[in-house]
């Protein structure tokens, strides 16, 4: 086998192991005031080519103004898109909520568990140090690297559809092939839709993990055969029909309706997240054959 592509397989892997052993290992992945309660279990890690034509196709599919990797990397360093380079990989993690959340969760029907508002809150943060550690060992060994999700460039913005990013984590986790959408519009992994995604764009060329789904809904089972529509009963809000995930009106129950989910919590966002557990999803690819 070719050296290169042995030395990319390699760094791949440490790239991996890094990862797994900071969501292991850091305090920081730990529910507030309990040390022996981790927010997130192992993750999964997978890698994207940055010259996919898919990620292109995210300025129709998502917004004109979506990053391709390239030009993610570039802004944030202030150069031009030619001085990127062409070897710019993405890698790309899902970090599965526990059991214990999940659990907690699936009991509620209107608000959520202080547990899942922690992980949305708390477990962001941490997923934050997760992205400045893996851009600062890259750093450390001489690369270009960004997390376009920490850059000033990053925003959120609101569309007729509702709101959509200009770098959308889990369109870039379909692209490495960590799993699919779901009707609810949630992230469908091996492990569940109960998630939280992370990513960071480097320059350099790592192995791009196979994508195996047929399309981009394959692990859905009401895509799939229209056998489920779990999802729909258990939102609150209203917001999932057989036509899909209405955003605005998930946005809305979560700015209104659960506002004081905030004060109740002591967090800084209201998320509920019931579309996401006592689902068939939750914790499993539900198409997948035993």
């Amino acid at each position: 086998m070719d050296a290169q592509i042995l030395a990319a397989e390699k760094m791949a892997q440490i790239i991996e192991s890094e990862i797994k052993s900071f969501v292991r290992e850091s305090p920081l992945n730990r529910m507030p005031g309990e040390a022996d309660t981790p927010i997130f279990e192992e993750p999964l890690v997978g890698f994207a080519d940055g010259s996919d034509p898919l990620f292109q196709e995210f300025k129709t599919i998502i917004g004109p103004n979506h990053l391709t990797p390239i030009e993610a990397l570039v802004l944030s360093y202030n150069k031009q898109p030619e001085d990127g380079g062409k070897l710019v990989s993405v890698v790309s993690w899902i970090l599965p909520i526990t059991k214990k959340t999940r659990e907690s969760n699936r009991e509620q029907d209107k608000v959520p568990a202080k547990y899942w508002a922690y992980t949305k809150w708390y477990g962001e943060k941490f997923n934050a140090a997760l992205r400045k550690h893996v851009v600062d060992s890259f750093k450390i060994r001489g690369y270009m690297t960004t997390a376009p999700a920490s850059q000033p460039y990053f925003k959120i913005q609101d569309g007729p559809k509702g709101q959509f990013s200009n770098w959308s984590e889990r369109h870039v986790a379909y692209v490495a092939g960590l799993g699919t959408f779901s009707l609810a519009d949630s992230f469908i992994t091996e492990k569940g839709a109960a998630n939280r995604v992370g990513s960071v764009v480097i320059d350099v060329k790592l192995p791009p993990s196979p994508r195996t789904a047929g399309t981009p809904y394959s692990n859905c089972l009401y895509y799939v055969n229209k056998s489920c529509k779990a999802c729909i009963a258990r939102c609150p809000a209203g917001a999932i029909t057989e036509a899909g995930h209405d955003k605005v009106k998930c946005c809305n129950y979560q700015d209104l309706d659960l506002k004081h989910i905030k004060e109740d919590y002591q967090v800084g966002s209201g998320s509920c997240g019931l579309c996401q557990t006592r689902v068939p999803c939750e914790f499993k690819n539900p198409v997948k054959k035993k």
